[in-house]
């Protein structure tokens, strides 16, 4: 496991995210404030894949710069307002599912071990 490499690609994935988020944002000011361009916008992002968040503010900005530029001060901000948090909250995110994951196993794996024997002497007295 390279460290390195899945830090960046955890950040991507993060970074793409924020991306996602503030378009929504976006979105939703535009739509109070401005319905053709959030029209305009909504159209835009449906053609653009938005899984890359870079790929998809070049395209933006190429288009409409100031939107691009509104979309990146928004993504800043979120990242700022998480960035204190984030690290705990996904430490403590994982190790909860991992311990539910692990629960539901266990208990599926009981209710295998109590259900085999029982129907293994209900078929012994069967045959009795």
């Amino acid at each position: 496991m390279d460290r390195k490499q899945v830090a960046k690609a955890t950040t991507k994935v993060i970074s793409s995210y924020l991306t996602y988020q503030a378009v929504q944002t976006v979105l939703a000011q535009l739509t109070e404030t401005n319905p053709p361009l959030a029209l305009w916008l909504r159209g835009f992002s449906g053609q653009q894949i938005l899984q890359d968040g870079e790929v998809y503010l070049l395209a933006l900005l190429g288009q409409n710069q100031e939107l691009a530029f509104r979309i990146m001060s928004v993504r800043e901000h979120l990242v700022e307002e998480i960035m204190e948090d984030l690290p705990e909250m996904v430490l403590h995110d994982i190790k909860l599912k991992n311990s539910q994951h692990r629960k539901q196993q266990l208990e599926k794996l009981s209710q295998l071990s109590i259900t085999e024997p029982n129907s293994n002497s209900e078929s012994s007295s069967e045959q009795l």
